[in-house]
This record gives C-alpha cells, sequence and structure tokens, in this order.
C-alpha cells in the first residue's frame, strides 16, 4: 500500500511542478507579449482613487500573481514614482487581479493543454517573429498550468480517500483559522495567490481537502499575499512600509470579517456559483460524488475569492485617502538621509528593467545631494576648522562609497536584463556619473585632509590667499548646487557663464599664487599645500561640467 501511495504522492509533486512552472512561463509570456504599456499606464493613472485599483488588477493579471504585482508596487513607491495614496489603490487591486487569473484556471480548459503546449513548443523554437515567439511562451505556460493540474487532481483523488487524510479533515482542517494560515502559509511559499488557488481547486477536486477548508484557504491567500511585499519592504523607503503596513492591516480586517461572517460568506457564493453543493454531497458513493462535484468545487473557489476581493475594495477604497493622511502615526521615524545603504534601489525588481531604472535615478539623485550636503559642510570649514562638521563630512563620504559599490553593482545586473534600446544606452552613462559622483566626494574629502593638516602643522596662508581660495570655493560650490539640479530634472541654467567665471577665478589664482611664491610671502610647504586645495577644486568643478553634460545628453536622447 506504501509504494503506491508513494506513487501518487509523486505524481502529484510532479503535477505541482509543472503548474508552477507553467504559471511562470504564463507570466513571462504575458509580459513580453505587453511590452512596456501597462508599466506606462501604472505611472500615469494611478493618482485616481478609482482607476488605481484597475490598474493595479491588470498588472496582478500580467503577473499571474497579486503578491508578485504588489511586489512592483513596492518598487514604484521606492523609486518615488508613486505616492502612499496611489500605491494604496493599487495594493487593493492587485486582488482583483489575482481572481481574474483564478477565474480563468478554473474553466477547467484542460483538454486543450496538450494541443498549448505543442503550438507553444512550435512557435517559441522554430518561429523567426519575436511577437509568435512570445505568444508561443504564452501558450506555452498556458497548456503547461491546465497540464499540470490534471496530473495533481488525477494523483488527488486517491490520496483523498485515505486514512490520514480522513483524520486531517476531521481533525486539523475542521478549524477555518488552521485552514486560513495554511493558505496563508502556502501563499508564502508558492509567492503565487494564483498559483495557491490552483493547487487549492486541485485538491478539493480530488478530495483532499474539503470544501469548507478550501474556502478558509482561499481567504488565507490574501493574508500571504500582503506578507510578501512587507518583506519586500525591509530597507525600503518610509513611503513603501507605510504602504505595505496598512494594506496588511486591511488584510488583516477583512479576513476577520470574512471569519466573523463565514456562514453568510458561504451562502453568498453559493448564491453566484453553479451545482448545489450540499445536494452532491450526498450523491453515491464517495468516488461519484468527488467526481460529480469537481467542476463546480473550481468555480465556488474563484468565486469566493472574487466576492472577498471585490468586497474588500469597496469597503476600504474610500478610507484610503484617511490612511494616507494618518500614516504618520503608524510609522513616525525617519531615516537619516547620510545612511550608509541605498535607499531606492531593491535587487528584487531587477526583472522589470523599467521599475529598476527608475529606482537608479532616484538614488543617483540621492548621491547627487549627498556629494552636495558634503561640499557645503567642507566649505563652512574655512571659517573655522569643526571637529564634528569634519566626522560629518567623512561620515557623507562613506555613504557614497558604498552607494558606489551598490549601484555599480545593480546596475551591471540589470545590464543584463532584455532593455530597449534607448533605454539599454542609459546603463554606461549611469555608471559613469555614479563614478564621477564618489570622485567629487573623494576630492572633497581630500580638501578636508588638506585643511587638517594645516591645522596641525600651523602652516599659515596670507589673508588675500585665504580670501581668494574661500572665493574660488563658494564658486564652485554653485557648480555642484547646479549639478544636484540636473540630476533631479532640472535645466542646466547658466552653465556657460558659471564656467567662464569659474576659470577667470582658477587662472587669477594661479598668478597670485605664483607672485606670492616668488616674492617670498608664502613658503613652499604652504604654496605646495595651497596649490594641490586649488586643483582639488577645479578637478570638482570639472567633475561636475561632466555630471551635468552626461545627464543632459540622456535627457535630450
Amino acid at each position: 500500500m506504501l509504494p503506491t501511495s508513494w506513487s501518487y504522492i509523486t505524481e502529484a509533486l510532479g503535477g505541482l511542478a509543472l503548474f508552477i512552472l507553467g504559471m511562470r512561463t504564463m507570466s513571462e509570456g504575458l509580459q513580453k507579449v505587453t511590452g512596456q504599456r501597462l508599466r506606462r499606464l501604472l505611472e500615469r493613472g494611478a493618482g485616481n482613487r478609482l482607476t488605481a485599483p484597475l490598474i493595479g488588477s491588470c498588472l496582478a493579471s500580467l503577473l499571474q500573481s497579486g503578491s508578485a504585482a504588489s511586489v512592483l508596487v513596492v518598487g514604484f513607491v521606492n523609486a518615488g514614482l508613486l505616492s502612499l495614496y496611489q500605491a494604496l489603490g493599487v495594493l487593493l487591486g492587485t486582488g482583483i487581479g489575482t481572481s481574474l487569473a483564478i477565474q480563468f484556471i478554473a474553466f477547467r480548459v484542460s483538454a486543450l493543454a496538450l494541443p498549448a503546449i505543442t503550438i507553444g513548443v512550435f512557435l517559441s523554437l522554430f518561429s523567426r517573429s519575436r511577437k509568435l515567439s512570445d505568444l508561443g511562451g504564452l501558450l506555452l505556460g498556458v497548456g503547461l498550468v491546465f497540464f499540470g493540474l490534471s496530473i495533481l487532481e488525477g494523483a488527488s483523488l486517491p490520496l483523498g480517500q485515505s486514512a490520514f487524510f480522513a483524520g486531517l479533515h476531521e481533525n486539523l482542517l475542521s478549524m477555518r483559522l488552521m485552514a486560513v494560515l495554511m493558505g496563508a502559509l502556502l501563499t508564502f511559499v508558492v509567492q503565487s495567490g494564483s498559483a495557491t488557488i490552483g493547487i487549492v481547486i486541485a485538491l478539493a477536486s480530488g478530495g483532499v481537502l474539503p470544501y469548507d477548508a478550501a474556502i478558509a484557504m482561499v481567504i488565507g491567500e490574501v493574508a500571504g499575499a500582503a506578507l510578501i511585499p512587507l518583506i519586500a519592504s525591509i530597507g525600503g523607503s518610509q513611503a513603501a512600509k507605510r504602504a505595505v503596513v496598512i494594506y496588511l492591516g486591511i488584510s488583516g480586517v477583512a479576513i476577520t470579517l470574512a471569519l466573523a461572517f463565514f456562514p453568510l460568506f458561504l451562502r453568498g457564493v453559493s448564491f453566484f456559483s453553479p451545482g448545489d453543493l450540499a445536494a452532491l454531497h450526498e450523491a453515491g458513493t464517495p468516488e461519484l460524488a468527488t467526481r460529480a462535484i469537481r467542476p463546480y468545487i473550481a468555480r465556488h473557489l474563484a468565486n469566493a475569492h472574487t466576492i472577498f476581493t471585490v468586497a474588500s475594495a469597496l469597503l476600504f477604497l474610500p478610507l484610503i485617502g484617511f490612511l494616507a493622511r494618518s500614516a504618520e502615526t503608524y510609522l513616525p521615524t525617519r531615516r537619516s538621509e547620510s545612511e550608509a545603504r541605498p535607499r531606492f534601489i531593491d535587487v528584487r525588481v531587477i526583472k522589470t528593467p523599467t521599475i529598476a531604472l527608475a529606482q537608479a535615478w532616484g538614488e543617483l539623485g540621492r548621491m547627487g545631494s549627498i556629494a552636495c550636503s558634503m561640499y557645503g559642510d567642507l566649505v563652512s570649514q574655512f571659517e573655522g576648522y569643526n571637529a564634528k562638521l569634519a566626522g560629518a563630512i567623512r561620515k557623507k563620504e562613506v555613504v557614497l562609497d558604498v552607494l558606489h559599490r551598490d549601484m555599480s553593482q545593480f546596475l551591471i545586473a540589470l545590464s543584463r536584463e532584455t532593455l530597449s534600446l534607448e533605454r539599454a544606452v542609459e546603463i554606461p552613462t549611469m555608471l559613469q556619473l555614479v563614478n564621477d559622483i564618489e570622485l567629487i566626494g573623494d576630492q572633497t574629502e581630500a580638501v578636508l585632509n588638506y585643511l587638517l593638516r594645516k591645522k596641525e602643522e600651523r602652516l599659515r596662508f596670507s589673508s588675500s590667499a585665504m580670501d581668494e581660495l574661500k572665493r574660488f570655493a563658494v564658486k564652485v560650490g554653485e557648480a555642484i548646487a547646479l549639478c544636484e539640479r540636473v540630476l533631479q530634472g532640472g535645466e542646466p541654467a547658466g552653465l556657460a557663464e558659471l564656467k567662464r567665471e569659474l576659470a577667470e577665478l582658477e587662472d587669477e589664482l594661479q598668478r597670485t599664487h605664483l607672485r606670492r611664491l616668488k616674492s617670498g610671502k608664502c613658503n613652499i610647504v604652504a604654496g605646495l599645500l595651497y596649490g594641490d586645495m586649488i586643483a582639488c577644486f577645479s578637478k570638482i568643478a570639472q567633475l561636475s561640467y561632466s555630471i551635468i553634460a552626461h545627464r543632459e545628453g540622456i535627457a535630450h536622447d
């Protein structure tokens, strides 16, 4: 008996593996077929309270996973493309998108599985058209989904009659809360809500899961789908954390209400679904009953998920404005701008290059702001050396070094993904920008070290030399401020005039410095230190010009 049961378990696991592979293949095919249009729609249309859930549902349907869609929403929030208010609306819609995928699975077109696999493989391998090849991948995924489900169901039928699962029905799965937790755990492990419900449909149709427990596991899928973006928000922006915490709270309240009114919820599901399950449970032998109710269970479970998610969206959508405004109560703390780790980039969205690029630009803007702030602190040191402020400058240099390393790794990994030509050319330029900003930090720290050496060795500059150096440093600061503005998307107004003024100031500095050396007003050691500081400031100005030129080159392509 054991070898026979083991063969059924092996068959069920094989069907499950094919099903999950099909879900992933179908998701990738859908993304390739739709291209970038849906992502542009998400960026532009998420500001409306009514359209945001629709966009979230479209995104979840595209990815065949509400949890994957919610992780992408977290990426959008981290990149600054979505506000907290917009993110909450889109997150509420992701469950509806999962329901659409589940409804598709529940139609049970298993007879088309093998033809779809055959056509999909043929188009993927032999078609010279990229569109037909992408369509072939989509069909292959669809075929694998239904073929895997049919294998899983076939193996579940004999397993559902075993004494082990009979005891499971009576003891463990009779507790609705336990079934909800099992649904949440399965979703968290599989990382796909629609895949979870597909598995539950197969197991319930095969008699492994009782009907009530299957409905409870469908509700539990929502909890698991809400937990996944919570993990994804770790290390993200404050807005992203607030969005997922509020979304998790909304899901928890909705699940509590569904369990509190569970009999009423079951009647609602039965009202909108075909078949009389109560009568079918009493019909004939267990084998005949299971065979008879199989299509109805699929429809009931799919409709249960749809009713739950739509009702949740209708109930909480009017409240997202209030929840967004009161979010400070939930997470009042704010992270330091100079924290030594990336704030915007997230390797978990590297497979979605549009979002990843937006995140990278956000992190580049942050690097520019840190470099500008660091330089401003340096200029204030000319009025009097402040050890505490010097320590803050060095900490910011460490942040730039960390961001330089992490951004370089992120961009190199992103370059291996499939990108359009106009977006692919951004990556080498962004790598150059990252290097230039980090070099500005290095030069700024070098000037700080020269100032410290001047103080420790008691080297003196004449008042005229110091005034000239301060004036040059302030003017270079204008170049860095302009560089920061361009990185944030602004225009380089007055760049040509600024270049001319800096060139004239540098020439004047070099002439007067040489004159003082010749006249003996400046000793050799102090003179060499002074010349090194001029060279650092000049290098910072040149790096600022380079950053502006590279950023403008992309903006005008």
